[in-house]
């Protein structure tokens, strides 16, 4: 996942002002760090992402971006 890919899937799935607040104020537990900081730490978009999802309860259909199917296998 492309940075451009994660801040699209965020503004889909969040909204724009509410994946901000998100990226900059929630600490996902299984990086220790906000998404913004794991980002500027060199923590990859897809890694992050998927935190995210998992701390925010986000459907697991949806993880792989909001409105984007699944990878093919």
């Amino acid at each position: 996942m492309r940075l451009s890919e994660f801040r699209q899937a965020l503004k889909d799935e969040f909204g724009e002002s509410y994946g901000r607040v998100l990226t900059r104020d929630l600490v996902l537990t299984s990086l220790g760090n906000t998404a913004d900081q794991a980002l500027a730490g060199g923590v990859p978009a897809r890694d992050v992402w998927l935190a995210l999802c998992a701390e925010t309860d986000v459907p697991k259909s949806r993880w792989f971006g909001a409105g984007v199917p699944a990878p093919r296998p």
